[in-house]
């Protein structure tokens, strides 16, 4: 299944936003628009539906409703999250889930449910709050999305959600793991633990990916081969792959030799293998190549066919978007107001539509309508 649709109030940046989604999405603006904040819905439906997780675990991470709910909303309280999934992009929606937060009165009290809705094929199976939910107002802090014992006629919304994939590796973290204090995040997505999920994974599987991954790697990578996992004499998990040198003995390195544009590809390469899920992609092309970023596009395209899945991404790379093959449906262009960001498909832009008729790519159509309206006063404060 894929997210075909989202809806969103006041979550934010975002006053209001109603759009399709397909298959692959693009979302493009300029910085502090809202892209990650954009991402950051699909995560927070994940962590409502994952084991451990919950509401108000989900909320709190957050900093609570207050940061999450958009200053712009004024008086109006409820945050509001709604989307469709669907089996393929343009087919009618198989379910519908519709959640409203807001915060109870007093200041401390816990976020609770201004509702949740569920609908299957159209027809509506859940619409809460309910009778037990106003006699019972502890009920209001939980969704039936988290209880297992709630969801049994829309488990597979909750499934769904619970398999969302984000991972932005970020190569430091998984060089020196123990030279960041703290526990870390639940879902470590930097990449802070990468090592052991690759560790975690059974054993066939995990080799199997490795091998395509160093194939890949050996393209772009110079003199890299024999791409595998190891483990040390206390147990912990690297990865180890020989790089070839003029010497007649190669030079075996370990992953905090590798390259940050190495260590990027292979967390990459990894998440794109590793499930049919959802998939969110920060800024992928950060510490590659340009010849490698324009061959990202193609590479992901490839692998959905063959997964079947998802991959919503932001970037901000011309070398990234010049790919012909991007359709303007797939971009999503943010857009700061007083009013919050707007979102808007590229493909209802006259004039994105007039230069790509001309012969441009997508990169040369719609990367200009990203750049700061006081660019040019940049240099003048400093």
């Amino acid at each position: 299944m894929i997210i075909s649709h989202i809806i969103l109030k006041n979550w934010r940046n975002f006053i209001s936003v109603d759009v399709k989604l397909g298959d692959r999405v693009f979302v493009v603006g300029p910085n502090a628009c809202g892209k990650s904040n954009f991402l950051d819905v699909f995560r927070f439906l994940r962590d409502i539906a994952k084991p451990g997780g919950g509401l108000q675990k989900a909320v709190s991470e957050r900093g609570g409703v207050s940061k999450i709910r958009c200053l712009s909303a004024r008086r109006y309280p409820v945050i509001e999250i709604e989307v469709h999934l669907s089996e393929y992009s343009n087919h009618d929606p198989k379910w519908k889930y519709a959640i409203g937060i807001k915060q109870q009165k007093g200041g401390s009290n816990p976020p609770i449910l201004s509702y949740e809705r569920v609908w299957k094929d159209n027809e509506q199976i859940l619409n809460r709050p309910n009778e037990q939910d106003d006699e019972d107002k502890l009920r209001k802090t939980q969704t039936h999305l988290e209880q297992i014992n709630a969801n049994v006629e829309f488990r597979e919304i909750a499934k769904f959600f619970e398999s969302v994939l984000y991972l932005h590796l970020v190569p430091q973290l998984l060089r020196y793991p123990d030279a960041f204090s703290g526990s870390g995040m639940s879902e470590d997505p930097f990449g802070r633990s990468f090592l052991e999920r690759i560790t975690k994974t059974s054993e066939r599987t995990r080799k199997s990916r490795l091998t395509k991954i160093e194939n890949t790697l050996r393209s772009v990578v110079p003199q890299l081969k024999h791409l595998t996992d190891i483990k040390d004499e206390m147990g912990v998990p690297h990865l180890e792959a020989v790089y070839e040198h003029w010497r007649p003995d190669a030079g075996k390195q370990r992953e905090d030799q590798f390259s940050d544009g190495t260590l990027r590809l292979i967390g990459l390469f990894w998440s794109l293998l590793e499930t049919d899920s959802l998939l969110l992609l920060e800024e992928p092309e950060l510490s590659l190549n340009a010849a490698i970023i324009k061959k990202l596009p193609s590479l992901m395209h490839r692998m959905q066919r063959q997964k079947k899945r998802q991959i919503i991404l932001t970037t901000h790379s011309a070398d990234l978007l010049e790919d012909q093959g991007i359709g303007s449906e797939e971009i999503l262009l943010l857009t700061p107001s007083p009013e919050g960001t707007k979102i808007t498909p590229a493909s209802s832009i006259d004039n994105v539509q007039y230069l790509l008729e001309g012969g441009l790519s997508i990169a040369d159509a719609v990367l200009p309508l990203t750049k700061p309206s006081e660019i040019n006063k940049l240099e003048l404060h400093l």
